[in-house]
């Protein structure tokens, strides 16, 4: 379980010792400082890793708004004002907290917002690890060419697919998308046809028209049509033009 290492400013001692007995509870939180005014707990902040921050508003010194538009990267850290005064929700929520403690509270509202905490960890790692997947797979279609046996990574609908080479059947440009065929089902990429072609092996892809490309290993026949052009006939049943440019290059579509 990871811990969330917790700072606690307040000038009210008796508010600092009932967050702090609530906080203490709770077995993800650590309270590494504890501050009474709003320059010390600024000046920690700056120095030292903290996670979260339970802080007041009116504090002597940087009020607790103050300190928090002061902090090096305020997105990083989980802020959680505390105060008496309800006029201040809209400044406290300016500088992004993730919630707005309002005095006297119980420990079931406060545990409602530690979920707020946790939930921002939760997209924020979740947001990391979908940045380090998409470097991975532009490192990855930066590499190899994918043949029979190697995988292909591709982006849709928010996610990260990972398609063996020979589960692609066939695929098509459609404006600014490119739809793969798999026997699973359809996949749609907002890439360009082009990009596809150039991750895939040519010794099993090839392109049959301007908007269509194949896996050789799924074409049944070779149909001919009217003046000498040619039909591709895959063993799902389905029929693709044969660009006139590419007729001279029909032995390439026997396997």
């Amino acid at each position: 379980m990871t811990r969330l290492r917790t700072l606690i400013a307040d000038d009210e001692p008796l508010a600092r010792e009932r967050l702090r007995g609530f906080l203490e509870k709770e077995t993800d939180i650590d309270i590494v400082a504890e501050f009474g005014d709003g320059t010390a707990a600024g000046d920690y902040l700056q120095r030292e890793p903290v996670d979260a921050v339970f802080i007041d508003i009116e504090m002597p010194g940087l009020t607790g708004v103050q300190v928090a538009a002061s902090l090096p990267d305020p997105g990083r850290i989980a802020l959680v004002f505390v105060t008496a005064h309800q006029e201040f929700a809209l400044e406290a929520f300016g500088v992004r907290a993730v919630d707005y403690l309002l005095k006297p509270f119980d420990r079931s509202r406060l545990r409602a917002s530690l979920e707020r905490v946790r939930e921002h960890f939760r997209l924020r790692n979740s947001a990391q690890l979908g940045e380090r997947l998409s470097q991975l797979l532009d490192e990855r279609e930066a590499g190899a060419k994918a043949g029979p046996g190697q995988r292909i990574a591709v982006r849709t609908d928010g996610r990260i697919v990972f398609l063996r080479a020979e589960e692609l059947h066939w695929a098509e440009a459609a404006d600014n998308y490119v739809v793969l065929h798999t026997a699973q089902g359809r996949l749609m990429l907002r890439e360009t046809l082009s990009s596809i072609e150039h991750r895939l092996d040519p010794r099993s892809f090839a392109r049959v028209n301007r908007s269509a490309l194949v896996n050789l290993d799924h074409i049944k026949e070779l149909q001919p049509a009217f003046h000498g052009d040619y039909v591709v006939i895959l063993r799902t049943g389905v029929r693709l033009p044969l660009s006139r440019s590419l007729r001279g290059q029909l032995d390439r579509f026997i396997r």
